[in-house]
């Protein structure tokens, strides 16, 4: 038990390093207050952790959810960024009693049959957006535009104008975030442990916190305060509470349902990841832990902080580096709060190019050229799905983004034969023999389905030591319940669970977890 808390406690520090500048710089990004996404993580690492949630997840603020806040900070302020701000944490608010209802409602696997396609594009897209937005960041200089394509046309004309020291500043902190986990013999050490003092040392030889000009190859430029991060000098001066004078107006209303869908889709994904890296195989209760995380980002709303998820980065790192239990996460959040109450003036040195470079990091991995080649690994569809998600968010939104991937999910499978009745209910029979159950299945199972077949099986697995699921009479197995039929043997380990394959189905395509259905 020492071990185990000695564990949590490397672990929780070590996670803590990797924390701090993230959640610094996605508050910045989804210009809410550079302390908010502070608070975020304190909270989603003590009260999250205290209440329940998944053992070896990290709860704080994700990159995945800045152009979900950004939007709504901008289109509910309508200029005022002040005022958008805290009409945005009354949508915070109402959408984390939503998480909690739908928590109670026992309905959280929703997540697990997103397709994964769609996803991925969503994902992609925001990368994009990250880096379309965090470039100018990076360089010191104010674009012209403000979509994230506008963003990316300009900046090849616009970057010709960069601050030098700012953009040398940036570029040395990405530098060290890119190559820092190719030297395999210090990659265990976080790079934030390198980047951090770094900057902060340049930042004082650059005087940065002064307001100054000068000259460089006949060209002049502004040095100032305006450079790095404004935190408060006492934690509590920064609580703010929300505005919910707009809370029913049907921009809020359309925020709500994004934070609502994206916030609990994005953090339930990664529970399910994170359980899939456990050694232990011990898959976590979903509704336990949407039910964590909507306390804690109703808490968070509360006083001033963003959004929150289960967010895969640091909840990757906290298993390599050893942690046992949820007080990893806890730790990370007590590590977090000494911090902004201990050294305030010294992470005010921080300069807000090196939190741009890192978000760009993470923006160039989730818009990585391999989740492209993967999607088309899968299948030609599923490369569809991704670009279509993809496109259509960057040309509108996330919400019409995901709608739109959904809908050509069920075009493909409408023009592959299927009915879209039979897509929803495949007929499903259980037959007992002895100590173990059939269950038959017949017509088309897909995303929209795979939950009857999920619920069947967690009911027969409370008094049967052996579950046979016959594919037999199946029509359709589109790549999502491919992929999730994977794990259901893990989720379910007191039952030995047999999948009977139709060999009269045919992949689409080459992957073994692409689409199947009839010749």
């Amino acid at each position: 038990m020492i071990k185990g808390m000695k564990n949590d406690i490397i672990a929780g520090f070590s996670v803590f390093l990797i924390a701090l500048p993230l959640c610094l710089g996605i508050a910045i990004a989804s210009n809410f207050p550079p302390i908010s996404g502070i608070f975020t993580a304190i909270i989603g690492g003590t009260l999250a952790s205290l209440i329940g949630s998944s053992g070896l997840t990290i709860k704080g603020p994700a990159a995945g959810l800045i152009a979900i806040v950004l939007g709504a900070v901008q289109e509910l302020g309508q200029g005022d960024l002040i005022l958008g701000y805290k009409l945005t944490l009354a949508v915070g608010v109402i959408a984390a009693l939503l998480q909690i209802l739908i928590a109670w409602m026992r309905k959280a696997v929703i997540a697990e049959v997103m397709p994964p396609s769609v996803i991925h594009g969503m994902l992609a897209a925001i990368g994009v957006i990250i880096i379309s937005k965090q470039s100018y960041v990076l360089a010191g200089i104010k674009p012209s535009a403000s979509g994230p394509l506008e963003l990316l046309f300009h900046l090849p004309v616009e970057i010709a104008h960069f601050n030098p020291i700012i953009f040398a500043i940036g570029m040395l902190a990405f530098a060290i975030v890119f190559f820092w986990p190719k030297l395999k013999k210090v990659a265990f050490v976080p790079s934030s442990i390198i980047i951090l003092p770094t900057v902060i040392f340049l930042s004082l030889y650059f005087n940065l916190s002064e307001e100054y000009t000068y000259n460089l190859l006949g060209n002049t430029y502004s040095i100032g305060p305006s450079f790095l991060i404004n935190l408060p000098l006492n934690f509590f001066d920064a609580i703010q509470f929300p505005d919910f004078s707009q809370v029913l107006s049907p921009v809020s209303l359309k925020y709500i349902v994004m934070f609502t869908l994206i916030g609990s889709i994005e953090s339930l994904l990664t529970v399910c990841a994170v359980d899939s890296m456990s050694a232990t195989n011990q898959f976590s209760d979903l509704n336990k832990d949407l039910r964590a995380l909507g306390v804690a980002n109703l808490v968070s709303a509360c006083i001033g902080g963003l959004p929150m998820i289960s967010e895969i980065v640091r909840s990757k790192a906290n298993i390599d580096y050893g942690a046992t239990s949820a007080k990893a996460n806890f730790f990370h959040g007590v590590f977090l709060l000494l911090a902004v109450v201990l050294f305030p003036a010294v992470l005010n040195l921080i300069p807000l190019s090196a939190l741009a470079a890192i978000l760009i990091f993470i923006g160039f991995r989730l818009a990585s050229p391999k989740e492209f080649s993967h999607s088309y690994e899968v299948g030609r569809d599923q490369l569809l799905l991704f670009i279509t998600t993809f496109v259509v968010t960057l040309a509108s939104d996330l919400l019409i983004g995901i709608a739109a991937g959904i809908l050509l999910k069920f075009l493909c499978h409408w023009r592959r034969g299927n009915s879209f009745k039979s897509l929803f209910s495949p007929l499903i029979t259980t037959e007992k023999r002895g100590d173990q159950t059939l269950i038959e299945i017949e017509g088309p199972l897909t995303f929209v389905s795979y939950l009857k077949l999920k619920k069947t099986v967690e009911k027969l697995a409370k008094g049967n030591k052996k579950i046979i699921i016959s594919f037999r009479a199946v029509t359709y197995i589109d790549h999502t319940v491919m992929k999730k039929i994977q794990t259901l043997s893990y989720e379910f380990k007191d039952v030995t669970i047999i999948i009977e394959e139709n060999q009269q189905l045919v992949q689409f395509y080459n992957h073994p977890l692409s689409t199947r259905g009839r010749s």
